[in-house]
């Protein structure tokens, strides 16, 4: 019996989808997604770039790059999180 196991660099790209690209606070080279759920720690800022349009199916207009610092933050939970409570203090 044959089970087909896909591995996460065989995720397809996300369509549509906006990339952050950035430097952190200690000057490493971050990509993540609008979502949270996609992302990564680079060598160079063309690595970073090159993944990104890998993952929105080379799509640059949906490629920001930032001057601020951008710190990487897979954890989609904690942005709902955050959000909840910058509404619950509008409340």
């Amino acid at each position: 019996m044959r089970r087909n196991v896909e591995s996460p660099s065989s995720n397809p790209p996300c369509r549509n989808q906006l990339f952050t690209i950035g430097r952190n606070s200690q000057g490493q080279w971050i990509v993540r997604d609008q979502s949270g759920l996609r992302g990564g720690l680079f060598i160079n800022r063309t690595e970073a770039l090159r993944f990104a349009l890998f993952q929105n199916g080379h799509q640059p207009q949906a490629v920001l790059m930032v001057p601020e610092t951008l710190e990487l933050d897979l954890d989609p939970g904690a942005q709902i999180d955050a959000r909840s409570d910058l509404e619950r203090k509008a409340a």
